[in-house]
């Protein structure tokens, strides 16, 4: 048993890969929690949920992957030793289900870590064109699965208002777990000096929440300036459309690479000068926040992201980052030729963003708010 005498489940077909899931576990073990993973694979990739709500749910591949993956679930569930509390991780829209009839029966508390709507992702990704009727089950799916848990959780306090409108769901049952990095992985690297010519970087997926499209206008701006160039990383959607507005400007500042894996991207953060964030309009981007941008505080990396309700307070333009407009290549622009000709705002940025880091962003802190709500809601029950 763990120092804190706390056992946790954290259950279900999440993505094991990806940031939030080993943050959290990371985080809760470094509180003291034993963290018991119970996990079967179901999604294939990030894109496999959203091939899923344009309609793929009527192959029967499909079906029979979900069969397997669940009867897995099941199987390994109750085989596990006594526990305190199950977390289901994200994504896990379905694993509630199985995971609160399970923890019914043997009368444990359910946690959720929702961190994301589905349904929102998928009408700002234009997913109802293709099929209506999968994007209203999605809704009323989601609403469904939301009463099941005990602790709902999510990143910012927008995003809990955004859920107890959509789905009157009262706002007691939610929990702030913020966005951090983890610092195994993403740390400075000094032996990796920044490259020549000044490279400002972009790493994620290319969906509409992120505004690839801004930092290509934007690097248009800059076309003409010596000694910059940026790398463009990753994959999805709007990718083709993102290398379509380069190929129209005729730029050759720009660099596209496919997703790197993660020993590698930290090398590309490492030898860049200046990390962007998310810059569109769309409603995602003012209820949640991006984990490239405490990646690259816990690199000592300079921030450019733009200013939505919902950053961090800590989070000062012209201190531990710079803010710019929402949808504004020209801001963005601006602020990338004043980190470009001010390496000391570059220095001063990356350092104040790296105590940020280490005061409130790390698996540390965000392992005892988290196993904090955890003691809270076993008091309670």
């Amino acid at each position: 048993m763990s120092r804190s005498g706390l056992r946790a489940v954290y259950f279900g077909t999440f993505r094991e890969e990806y940031a939030r899931n080993q943050l959290l576990i990371e985080g809760l073990r470094r509180a003291g929690v034993e963290v018991i993973v119970c996990h079967r694979r179901l999604w294939l990739d990030s894109n496999d949920r959203l091939r899923l709500a344009s309609g793929a749910w009527r192959n029967p591949a499909f079906w029979l992957r979900v069969a397997r993956a669940y009867l897995g679930l099941l199987a390994d569930y109750l085989r596990l030793p006594d526990f305190d509390v199950v977390v289901v991780g994200f994504p896990g829209n379905f694993d509630v289900f199985l995971a609160w009839l399970l923890t019914r029966l043997r009368r444990k508390p359910l946690v959720w870590d929702v961190l994301n709507s589905v349904y929102l992702m998928s009408t700002e990704r234009g997913l109802q064109s293709r099929s209506a009727f999968t994007i209203s089950f999605l809704r009323w799916l989601e609403s469904l699965a939301l009463r099941l848990p005990e602790i709902l959780l999510l990143d910012t306090s927008q995003f809990i208002d955004w859920f107890t409108r959509q789905y009157k769901i009262s706002p007691d049952r939610f929990r702030v777990v913020i966005i951090g990095a983890d610092d195994r992985y993403f740390k400075p690297i000094l032996e990796i000096p920044e490259t020549e010519p000044l490279t400002v970087i972009y790493y994620g997926g290319y969906i509409p929440n992120h505004g690839v499209e801004v930092i290509i206008e934007a690097a248009n701006l800059l076309k003409d300036e010596d000694n910059l160039r940026f790398e463009m990383i990753g994959e999805g959607p709007t990718r083709p459309e993102a290398e379509r507005l380069v190929h129209e400007h005729r730029l050759e500042n720009i660099t596209f690479i496919p997703w790197l894996e993660r020993e590698d991207l930290v090398k590309h953060i490492a030898a860049s000068s200046v990390v962007l964030g998310a810059f569109s309009h769309s409603q995602q981007l003012s209820l949640t926040n991006n984990n490239k941008i405490y990646e690259a505080f816990a690199m000592r990396k300079a921030v450019v992201t733009a200013r939505t309700p919902a950053l961090p307070a800590q989070l000062k333009h012209g201190e531990s980052l710079l803010l710019v407009e929402r949808g504004s290549p020209q801001q963005l622009a601006q602020a990338i030729l004043e980190l470009k000709n001010n390496p000391g705002l570059r220095r001063r940025l990356g350092e104040n963003g790296r105590k940020l880091f280490e005061e409130h962003f790390n698996p540390t802190v965000i392992g005892e708010s988290f196993a904090g709500h955890l003691r809270e809601l076993l008091k309670m029950a």
